[in-house]
């Protein structure tokens, strides 16, 4: 795992030393050591690496990474260049289309939006290909849930995108009414169609971060 050497390391340091995390840890490793896992343990915490604590704008919450070759590296939603874009991608891209009028672009590779202050965080960071939620249960939970409650304690503007339940699940950790949560179904094919297209998040949080004195996020992904 790449060592996390920003601010994130006085916010979450201390779960570094906690019981679980060790045990994490050598489930983690043992996993890589036997099993193909994604993403590559170097990209693991890239959520992090691309989007110091300082700088979080949006949080945008994801579930466990693409469990297919190639595809996941850090980032919820974002798939390496010269990868098919995702289906849920896909519907987020038409929704920003809907949206602010951004062409659908010919990739998935979402690192712009990470180094404009979207958090791109996933709830678990690792799992074994081809076996979805695989890495569930094991402690990752606890490792960003302690993420999610460094971001509610910062003191500016900041939005949540919590699409789809799991996501939603999380609304009791935040509590900072200086932030603004939006709500929405899931963009996955299965739940798009309930509520996420037309649900005008992006132009939403634009908004508010302007509204607050802070820039807009530029969502436009550009072709590769």
């Amino acid at each position: 795992m790449g060592a996390i050497q920003n601010d994130w390391l006085e916010a979450i340091g201390e779960e570094f030393r906690k019981p679980y995390y060790k045990e994490l840890y050598e489930f983690v490793k043992e996993e890589y050591n036997t099993v193909t896992v994604y993403p590559s343990s170097d990209d693991i915490f890239n959520a992090l690496h691309l989007t110091a604590l300082k700088d979080v704008k949006v949080l945008v919450l994801g579930q466990d990474p693409y469990h297919g070759a190639n595809q996941a590296h850090g980032l919820s939603f974002s798939v390496l260049p010269g990868q098919r874009i995702p289906p849920s991608l896909r519907n987020i891209y038409q929704e920003l289309h809907d949206d602010l009028g951004c062409y659908i672009p010919n990739n998935g590779y979402l690192e712009k939006w990470a180094k404009q202050g979207v958090l791109m965080l996933n709830t678990v960071l690792t799992v074994r290909a081809h076996k979805p939620n695989s890495h569930q249960g094991k402690g990752w939970e606890h490792f960003t849930d302690a993420i999610i409650e460094a971001v509610n304690k910062e003191e500016r503007p900041i939005v949540y995108l919590l699409w789809g339940r799991p996501a939603q699940s999380k609304m009791s950790m935040l509590n900072n009414p200086k932030h603004l949560i939006l709500k929405a179904p899931h963009p996955s094919p299965y739940s798009a169609d309930r509520g996420f297209f037309g649900c005008r998040h992006f132009s939403q949080a634009n908004e508010f971060l302007k509204a607050n004195g802070q820039e807009p996020v530029d969502w436009q992904i550009e072709n590769i």
